[in-house]
């Protein structure tokens, strides 16, 4: 087992570590023996979840291995039995005796076939029921982490992490525990038999095991090392073709195609001259591992022969010592692969139960209880927030109040913290300081479940999920009746656009909603939430890609549904929120303006040099340091 485990702290800021050096989550760090082995004995504890598969792969291992150094000693004995049928004068006796041993052979060759095939069966059967476990405990867990976690940590290594290393803990069974067993018998008690037979014969025929164990356990770690180095850069490689799809737009708008057949074919030569050197390692070592085997079975076939000839043992056990040295070859390369398989299970086991471990930033409370909304009253009371690793606070001292058919505008300059409101309303992020009510309820004692049900937030990313344009609507509520799909389609402005399509509402929208237009897919998102029919609406910034006459159709028919909820409006374009019954300027973390659209006109501050700058272009007027 390696005193070396690949493992990024969860925890670690996005600018520190790895990350600094350009890399993935996935880097060297020196671990304890006492770490490896906790995390090895988890594994052999999920894998005695399923006992009984467990028990009969193991008990069918041990037989099989044990048949197998049967083969050996009935084939030497069949070889002096042929002989002696073929000496002159032999009887019926010595032909029957051959037939016996024959058909002994034949036996112990069939059933250690299906002791084999047992094994292998129940053994990837217990593999894949903990890879099953374990998939559903990492799905599970994924879904649960917060925000926070998804900041600092890449999409493509949590990838990563649910399949090579959840496959490298999954065959940890069959491919260590299992071969501990199978070379355990082989070796021990075929080098027992072996010795006891005769002491020179028996230690030439097991001379190859220590070579070949060590130079197969060196090569399988050694490849092990640089399989984790190539698939990092396979990693590199998907990301450069990945966001080249993904910008192809934009790399043919500025005729870059050169620049990124380039740039793919760095990342392309990286991965290939690993993988030219990871050759070079397997085929000199194949090369010394054959070469120790066939100098070992020369060195038993010259003594041997010797003693056969001398008289001092048969051909029979000759042919027992060189057919057990042709049995024993590929089980001892498979050390290798043992010690490899340990390796790895330690290596990727400490990876994927790091993440299993990682605590909740955001969780249920002990005693919380389902939100109950009544009056339907949003309260920010002096509140207060601050990002993992960030320097200065987000926002500070914010306090507003919202009440059930209200609509609350907040503005302000790019930074200033307006979708951190937004985000903190739902409990994406908890508070630093100060407290965010619903009817005198801290949402952070209220169940997660009722909150973010009664909580909609339309983010400024419009994503949509590769479905029909019905199952995105319904996304929230799979069994929404079609009649409340399509009211929902219309408030959204989107109605009239849907049935216009040749399948209507079963019309599958392309990757990420591609086959849209970007105020097609924010319209979409907005019928979503609309959907949930929440207590509270956030739009963040969501209708920055709706034309004017649109939003303001939108805002009409929003009117009605939004009568007796709160609803607050993010944006940049004033036109968007002016109609709101109180708006919030907000800059640096603090509200520094607040009133109706016409009180903060009349202010003369930071709003009405936005107001200016954005409907009065031709207004000549000073521009307040950050208003746009």
């Amino acid at each position: 087992m390696s005193g070396v485990v690949w493992i990024f702290p969860l925890g670690m800021d996005a600018t520190s570590g790895a990350a600094k050096r350009g890399k993935s989550f996935v880097h060297v760090a020196e671990a304890s023996w006492g770490k490896g082995l906790s995390t090895l004995l988890r594994i052999v504890r999920m894998t005695l979840r399923h006992p009984w598969q467990v028990a009969i792969t193991i008990v069918s291992t041990f037989i099989a291995a044990t048949l197998q150094l049967f083969i050996p000693r009935l084939l030497g004995r069949a070889i002096d039995q042929a002989q002696g049928v073929m000496t002159a004068g032999a009887g019926p006796a010595a032909e029957h005796a051959l037939w016996k041993t024959a058909l002994t052979l034949l036996v112990v060759s069939i059933l250690r076939g299906l002791f084999t095939m047992a094994q292998n069966y129940y053994g990837e059967a217990v593999g894949h029921r903990t890879g099953y476990e374990l998939r559903l405990a990492f799905y599970e867990k994924i879904q649960r982490l917060s925000f926070s976690f998804h900041d600092r940590v890449h999409t493509g290594d949590l990838i990563t992490l649910g399949l090579l290393d959840l496959d490298g803990v999954r065959m940890f069974f069959s491919t260590g525990i299992l071969r501990v067993v199978l070379l355990g018998v082989l070796i021990g008690v075929g080098a027992y038999l072996l010795i006891s037979t005769d002491l020179v014969l028996g230690l030439l025929s097991l001379s190859f095991v220590p070579f070949v164990a060590w130079r197969s356990s060196v090569t399988q770690l050694a490849l092990r090392s640089t399989w984790l180095t190539l698939q990092e850069r396979l990693s590199v490689l998907s990301r450069v073709m990945d966001e080249n799809l993904g910008g192809i737009r934009v790399v043919r708008a500025f005729a870059a195609q050169r620049h990124e057949l380039e740039k793919f074919d760095r990342a392309k030569q990286d991965a290939l001259d690993l993988a030219n050197q990871r050759v070079g390692i397997r085929v000199s070592n194949t090369s010394a591992m054959n070469f120790s085997f066939l100098a070992a079975m020369g060195l038993v076939l010259w003594f041997g022969g010797q003693k056969v000839i001398a008289g001092q043992i048969s051909v029979g056990t000759l042919a027992q010592f060189l057919t057990f040295m042709t049995i024993l070859q590929m089980p001892v390369r498979q050390l290798g692969l043992m010690v490899n398989s340990f390796a790895r299970a330690s290596t990727c086991g400490t990876r994927l139960f790091e993440l299993l471990d990682t605590e909740l930033d955001i969780e249920d409370a002990p005693d919380a209880r389902d939100l109950v909304v009544t009056d339907g009253v949003l309260r920010f009371d002096n509140v207060g927030f601050r990002y993992a690793g960030a320097g200065r606070p987000t926002l500070s001292g914010i306090s507003f109040e919202a009440r059930s058919g209200q609509t609350i505008g907040i503005v302000g300059p790019p930074g200033s913290g307006k979708s951190t409101i937004a985000h903190l309303i739902p409990r994406f992020y908890d508070v630093t300081s100060g407290a965010i009510t619903i009817d005198g309820q801290d949402i952070s004692k209220v169940t997660l479940q009722s909150l973010r049900k009664a909580v909609g937030v339309v983010q400024q990313d419009a994503f949509l999920f590769t479905t029909s344009i019905e199952n995105n609507i319904a996304y929230g509520n799979p069994w929404a009746r079609e009649t409340r799909i399509g009211q929902a389609a219309e408030y959204a402005q989107l109605h009239n656009y849907i049935i216009g399509l040749p399948a209507g509402y079963t019309t599958v929208v392309g990757e990420r909603g591609a086959s849209l237009s970007g105020g097609q897919r924010q319209r979409l998102t907005i019928a979503r939430s609309l959907m949930l029919r929440p207590s509270v609406l956030v739009f963040d910034d969501s209708t920055a890609a709706i034309d004017a006459g649109t939003e303001q159709r939108i805002r009409a028919a929003m009117k009605r549904f939004a009568k007796d909820r709160v609803t607050l409006i993010i944006s940049h374009r004033l036109s968007s929120l002016m109609h709101a019954d109180q708006i919030l300027f907000v800059e640096g973390g603090r509200i520094v303006e607040r009133g109706t659209h016409e009180e903060l006109l009349a202010l003369g501050g930071r709003y009405r040099a936005l107001y200016d700058l954005q409907l009065r272009p031709d207004y000549d007027r000073p521009v307040v340091t950050g208003a746009a």
